[in-house]
């Protein structure tokens, strides 16, 4: 390979590595440990570039000697100031999937009413307590507002003044006639910067909304991380109605297998039909392996959640109903601007837009840099060597950038782009929020029609053509097949209602989280 080609494939290697470090910057979290968030960007926090902090600079020097005092290099460089360096934001909690129900195997609808679980048992209240409390990621989320402090603090620091002290005109041996020069002359000063336009106050009010900003966001991650303990509460009321449903589908079919061992001995049924119930019974107790199985992991899925050990996430057991006990819930015309002021997603853009103009105010009072003091209390000059009497004087002078040129347009063009950017996401996100309220509405409204329809009607019909079946069946009048098709109708029917049953449950709990507010149990 050539040198040419060599430093050619470098340089698109490096390009390549950069390129990649940025993505990793922009599209996930940062490495851990590395003191940077673990979370998303804020909204609004695109106005001013990263500048910085107080006392970073380094040194502008000169020569020895009162009129030159020692000042930060930025007064020479165009486009640096003073600045915060935005925030990132809190990143939202993934969704949490849905718990796989069993699909196959015969289900029956158990006599009486749901159980609610035991009266100790963790009510879905209890658990959004116990998940603000102690759920790891939100823990984890939280340090983002004393961070958010922090950064108040730094914004809010002065400048250090710079204390400098030097001796000048010291000769290589001494003064003579031959050899004039001097007097030694020493010299301390101190420089005192002078922020004339405001940057610390801009600084600290930019910092202090993005607080605010980080504030809402934080109660956005909440609003979804109890989205997920709603999936993994329903999950557990799903897996634990369908092992009743299971267990008396089990028990029916045990009966059922009875009447047809009696049948057999009679010589009304073959030992074909024996066989065929007891094929029922085995898919049976399969699916209550699987319903069982299927219990123990919502559970540990929900302990997960609620910081609890995994050894005893067996042992929890949750007190709630799928039944929809409520008259109905309020109307869209209601439900959408209920969503628009209280989701905090919205608060964190409209408090993200505050944010962006206290960065225009920034980048404004960045356009000039500091004005510097220079106190020089005590200078002393030597004139022992001339025989003459040795001086003591002081000095004051100033350094001042002229504002010939406003070196911070871009950055004043930038911040006040970003603010009509941040307008236009709002705008957007309002109309997300609005149409996600209309489809949780919806959805909530067709699954509780669809459960009037199936317990008022379908149902009821099923049952009553199951029972003649097997009353036929009984009898001798039907083969047993007319009772099998019944039996998989009838358990397709239960199989939908269950289903059905759980979608409404979730869809109240979605049409909560979709609002923003807790209008559903």
């Amino acid at each position: 390979m050539s040198r040419k080609a060599r430093l050619v494939w470098a340089l698109g290697l490096a390009t390549c590595l950069a390129a990649g470090a940025v993505r990793a910057q922009q599209d996930g979290p940062a490495a851990p440990g590395s003191g940077g968030s673990a979370l998303g960007t804020a909204p609004g926090s695109g106005g001013e570039p990263a500048a910085p902090g107080p006392g970073q600079e380094s040194i502008l020097g000169g020569r020895a000697g009162p009129g030159f005092p020692r000042v930060p290099q930025g007064i020479t460089r165009p486009g640096q100031e003073f600045g915060a360096e935005p925030r990132p934001g809190v990143g939202l909690p993934p969704a949490l999937p849905e718990a796989e129900l069993p699909i196959y195997g015969p289900l029956t609808l158990p006599a009486g009413a749901e159980p609610e679980g035991p009266p100790d048992g963790l009510t879905l209240d209890q658990a959004i307590e116990r998940l603000v409390r102690v759920n790891f990621d939100l823990r984890a989320k939280a340090v983002e507002i004393p961070k958010a402090e922090a950064d108040i603090l730094t914004a809010g620091l002065r400048l250090n003044p710079i204390f400098y002290a030097d001796v000048q005109q010291v000769p290589y041996g001494s003064f003579s006639d031959e050899r004039p020069g001097g007097p030694t002359q020493y010299d301390v000063n101190v420089t005192i910067p002078l922020d004339v336009t405001g940057k610390r106050r801009a600084r600290t009010e930019v910092a202090s909304r993005a607080k605010r900003v980080v504030e809402a966001q934080y109660q956005d991650a909440v609003r979804l991380q109890i989205d997920n303990l709603y999936t993994a509460f329903v999950d557990v009321l799903a897996a634990r109605e369908t092992l009743r449903y299971a267990a008396a589908s089990g028990a029916g079919l045990r009966q059922v297998l009875e009447l047809t061992r009696t049948l057999r001995e009679r010589g009304a049924a073959t030992e074909a039909d024996v066989n065929r119930i007891e094929v029922q019974l085995d898919a049976a107790e399969l699916a209550l392996l699987e319903a069982e199985e299927t219990l123990r992991d919502a559970k540990r899925t929900l302990a997960v959640l609620l910081a609890i050990p995994p050894e005893q996430a067996d042992a929890l057991e949750v007190r709630g109903s799928l039944r929809d006990e409520v008259s109905g819930a309020p109307s869209l015309e209601q439900l959408v601007p209920t969503a628009l002021s209280a989701r905090p997603d919205l608060a964190a853009y409209r408090l993200g837009i505050h944010r962006a103009q206290a960065d225009v105010k920034l980048a404004v009072a960045n356009r000039m840099e500091n004005l510097f003091l220079l106190a020089q209390p005590y200078t002393f000059q030597d004139l022992s060597p001339f025989d003459a009497k040795s001086a003591h004087s002081w000095a004051l002078g100033v350094t001042v950038p002229l504002p010939l040129f406003n070196r911070n347009q871009g950055n004043i063009q930038r911040a006040r782009l970003n603010v009509s950017q941040t307008q236009l996401q709002l705008v957007e996100l309002e109309r997300r929020v609005a149409a996600e309220v209309q489809r949780a509405e919806r959805a909530y409204a067709v699954t509780r029609r669809s459960i009037e329809r199936l317990e008022g009607d379908t149902i009821p019909k099923a049952r009553r053509t199951l029972e003649t079946a097997l009353a036929l069946f009984e009898s001798g009048e039907e083969g047993q097949l007319v009772y099998l098709n019944a039996l998989r109708d009838y358990n397709d029917i239960v199989r939908q209602y269950r289903d059905t049953l759980v979608r409404h449950r979730r869809g109240m709990l979605r049409l909560n989280t979709a609002v923003g507010r807790r209008i559903l149990p």
